[in-house]
């Protein structure tokens, strides 16, 4: 006789708050400094080779986490049209928090009004500490402990002069207002997350850059991770890919969000309109919320949206989110995220090197 086991009991759920949750408010926020990706491969390959990306976004030298998630913040909150004291958590979910020791996050709090009388924290968990803000801000609210969350994802990312991960560790990310679902732009319908001691990637103390597991970090990680999540997502609420408008993946690169939609069914229609880790680089905890950013930026009322977020370490959170009636009168409260991506100056690697602090000088 088998013995049957409750799905409760083993996290096969879809997690859902007790009142349901919505996005009231989103921004972007992208640098508008450019390196090509061929500037990298001119100086350490001679030009030769393919590239992941064609260009990627770089922090100026007056910019952080910490500046961009304000920036990102104020549009959020133009598009949440709140009072920003009546926020009751702000987190920032990053992989370069400009401070070891002092919190991003109640800098953030404090530069959009939102202080003193908040929550604050900051996020770790590689490129998925955006979306677990976000997953943690549901229950927030949807327990009726707050009545709304700011949640941001942002990076100004690093890689070793020469690696792989030079050509797309970029800047930038988004932040999201959650409130009650019946003053959201869009309805979060449900989530799902999973995750698996998956060394792909990582950085001990004290080191100024990431390691990876080169091709390890593809099949183990990011595809095994992102697939399950999503596909027991739509398992576990019934849904097959012609339920949705958009899907939108974790992008490290161009190829690997193009091949999980793929392989789980989706046109590459579908897939988030541009790609933008194609056009700025992968801005690491702020990408698959970027992304996102995008879609709403010209999703229709009623589009049904897949949203599945990496992390290395490794995990995945995804959401199936509905877009509502109020998306196109907020939508233009605050920039596009096109119109940072458009806001272009294009920087040699000589400069970059400046701007990322990648020259050292005694």
């Amino acid at each position: 006789m088998t013995e049957k086991t409750n799905p409760q009991q083993t996290g096969q759920t879809v997690l859902k708050p007790d009142r349901p949750v919505g996005i009231v408010g989103y921004g972007a926020y992208v640098p508008r400094y450019r390196l090509p990706a061929t500037e990298v491969s001119r100086v350490w390959t001679g030009g030769t080779g393919g590239v992941p990306v064609k260009e990627k976004a770089v922090a100026g030298l007056d910019e952080d986490v910490i500046t961009m998630s304000i920036e990102a913040a104020r549009n959020a909150l133009a598009r949440a049209e709140i009072d920003p004291r009546l926020i009751r958590a702000v987190w920032v979910g990053s992989e370069s928090h400009p401070y070891a020791v002092k919190p991003t996050s109640t800098v953030v709090a404090e530069s959009i009004g939102a202080a003193p009388n908040i929550q604050a924290a900051d996020w770790e968990f590689a490129c998925k500490a955006g979306s677990e803000a976000i997953q943690a801000g549901i229950g927030f609210v949807g327990s009726g402990m707050a009545r709304y969350v700011l949640a941001i994802g942002m990076d100004t990312a690093q890689g070793r002069p020469g690696d792989a991960l030079e050509y797309t560790a970029a800047a930038g990310g988004a932040a999201y207002v959650l409130g009650p679902a019946e003053e959201s732009l869009a309805l979060i319908q449900g989530s799902y997350s999973y995750v698996t001691d998956t060394p792909d990637f990582w950085r001990r103390a004290h080191e100024t850059y990431p390691s990876h597991g080169d091709r390890f970090t593809g099949e183990p990680a990011y595809f095994q991770h992102t697939l399950s999540a999503a596909q027991r997502l739509m398992d576990m609420l019934d849904t097959t890919p012609e339920d949705y408008a958009w899907a939108v993946f974790h992008q490290p690169n161009v190829k690997f969000p193009e091949r999980a939609g793929k392989i789980l069914g989706f046109a590459p229609e579908q897939i988030e309109p541009g790609l933008l880790s194609g056009l700025v680089g992968n801005v690491y905890a702020g990408s698959s919320l970027l992304g996102l950013t995008g879609v709403l930026d010209v999703a229709a009322p009623g589009d049904r949206v897949l949203l599945v977020s990496y992390g290395s370490g490794a995990g995945s959170d995804a959401f199936d989110i509905l877009v509502g009636d109020r998306i196109a009168e907020r939508r233009d409260k605050a920039p596009h995220t096109r119109d940072y991506i458009e806001r272009r100056t294009e920087i040699d690697y000589a400069v970059y090197t400046r701007y990322r602090g990648k020259l050292l000088v005694d």
